[in-house]
């Protein structure tokens, strides 16, 4: 194992240059040799347990105490030595602490409208699930931040569970949508005001609330949310005082992550970070290895950039070099697509900000908002609509091709509601799905039609996905489009009230 330690990190330092875009500035999580040496190790089975541990001392003692542990073992401890050093000088310690929202509220109106019995059992879990994931970040953290990972915010908010402690970007529209059917409009501010202190301090939204995911976003959601929370609410002096954080958010994706196709500017996910993601250290080293010096570097990237996607990870971004899809991860592109979700996300939030300046009477801003929508709407028409199929498709810069593969997110247009509204479209769609033999597949819809291995895709349907072509095809107010809806959703509730 010793070797095996001193081999690692001598090969992923080998391809590092000076240039090199880092996840962080973190020395401890993100970047240097104490970072590599520990998860060279692996002492733990799954990366992110390292970095999400706290440090017993500030950082730079944390560093001095590293020093002297590679001098004592000549640079080649063993794996013992290092869960030694890792026990002496980090911890798991509270920094999260539970959190009962003040506006719960165990009966929302909502459920008045339910009659089948089983179905309001049903909906009363889900409901009561909102303490159990309810957390507020220690005060702790704030007055020690260079300890943690962690970053410190300042509202309570909602984890997905599991091994994710910490927020996330896009998982919290959904979160957002069921906090208000349950009438938890405060609860809902804070989150808001969380995600708005993070672009207020970094300029942009991380993927999620650690300092490792600073060198990334994710699907641009935080307009949309805040449209949820405006027409709950009517809340026009929060909005005043907000909107132009809004505006921040989608001018760092317009200055960060827009390419120019044949003269019209696209979004693509891009991140810049060419090192493995900390969270995923042992993996990512793995997954690129083959590879030497900027191969290298730009595999890292493709694969921060495919964890940017949310889709972390599917076929959607391993291209071949003819590109098709395949199953190998070594061959992610993520750069080499231009997705049809992300783009579609950044039209609807920027006639969102184009509304909300409406709302406020800034006249000249929501023409502003409005015309780059208008322009964006073009380029997703033009480069990945398909007029036969009637559904739209990632676009392959490389080969200059539409990449025609079954994805629920090529019918994210209809969900955003960039589309042409008239009767033939709902029909093109549902025929488009049945040639497909999506109605077919029993717990839902599928994130793809290829069993990769991967997360999104085949065989797994994922919750944001399924209301993304559900709400797609209610949208068109076609019958024909209606009914698959309607038999999709009900597909979907059977899967989750099965596993409930």
């Amino acid at each position: 194992m010793k070797c095996y330690i001193l081999y690692a990190s001598a090969v992923l330092f080998s391809f590092i240059s000076a240039e090199t875009v880092q996840s962080c500035d973190s020395l401890i999580y993100c970047q240097g040799k104490l970072l590599d040496t520990i998860q060279s190790a692996r002492i733990f089975s799954d990366s992110k347990t390292f970095v999400d541990l706290s440090q017993r001392q500030s950082p730079d003692e944390t560093l001095r105490n590293f020093k002297k542990f590679m001098a004592k073992y000549n640079d080649n401890p063993s794996k013992d030595e290092v869960s030694k050093f890792v026990e002496d000088n980090f911890k798991d310690n509270k920094e999260l602490v539970e959190w009962t929202p003040p506006d719960f509220n165990e009966n929302p109106s909502f459920l008045d409208g339910i009659k089948d019995p089983k179905v309001l059992e049903f909906a009363k879990i889900l409901v009561n699930i909102w303490p159990n994931l309810a957390r507020k970040v220690d005060e702790s953290v704030s007055k020690h931040q260079d300890q943690h990972s962690l970053i410190y915010l300042p509202h309570g908010f909602i984890i997905p569970g599991g091994r994710f402690k910490e927020i996330y970007y896009w998982d919290t529209y959904w979160i957002i949508k069921g906090l208000l059917l349950g009438e938890m409009t405060e609860t809902v501010k804070g989150i808001l005001e969380n995600f708005l202190s993070l672009v207020d301090r970094y300029g942009f939204v991380p993927n999620g609330s650690r300092v490792y995911y600073l060198n990334r976003s994710q699907p641009p959601l935080l307009s949309l949310m805040v449209g949820l929370y405006i027409d709950a609410t009517n809340n026009k002096d929060w909005l005043e005082a907000n909107v132009d954080t809004l505006e921040k958010e989608l001018t760092w994706f317009l200055t960060n992550r827009m390419i120019s196709v044949h003269g019209h500017k696209m979004a693509r996910y891009a991140c810049t970070s060419g090192t493995p993601r900390p969270e995923s250290y042992y993996e990512d080293t793995v997954t690129c290895q083959s590879f030497k010096d900027k191969d290298k570097e730009q595999c890292y990237k493709n694969l921060k950039s495919g964890a940017e996607s949310g889709w972390d990870f599917s076929s959607r971004w391993i291209l071949r070099e003819d590109g098709t899809s395949g199953p190998d991860l070594p061959d992610i592109d993520t750069f080499r697509v231009i997705p049809v979700d992300l783009n579609a996300f950044l039209c609807k939030s920027f006639k969102e900000l184009s509304r909300f300046y409406s709302i406020l009477g800034n006249v000249d801003k929501a023409q502003e908002w409005s015309g780059r929508a208008d322009k964006l709407e073009k380029g997703i028409q033009k480069f990945l609509y398909s007029e036969e199929d009637g559904v739209w498709y990632d676009f392959d810069i490389k080969s200059g091709k539409s990449r025609k593969g079954f994805y629920p997110s090529n019918l994210a247009p209809l969900w955003t509601g960039d589309f042409d509204k008239n009767p033939e479209t709902g029909e093109k769609v549902v025929q488009y799905l049945k040639n497909n033999n999506i109605d077919d597949f029993k717990g839902g819809i599928p994130s793809s039609l290829l069993d990769s291995g991967e997360q999104w895709d085949m065989p797994n349907a994922w919750p944001p996905l399924q209301e993304i072509v559900i709400l797609g095809l209610k949208n068109t107010n076609n019958s024909v489009a209606l009914d698959m809806a309607e038999r999709a959703g009900e597909e979907i509730c059977r899967c989750v009230y099965a596993g409930i």
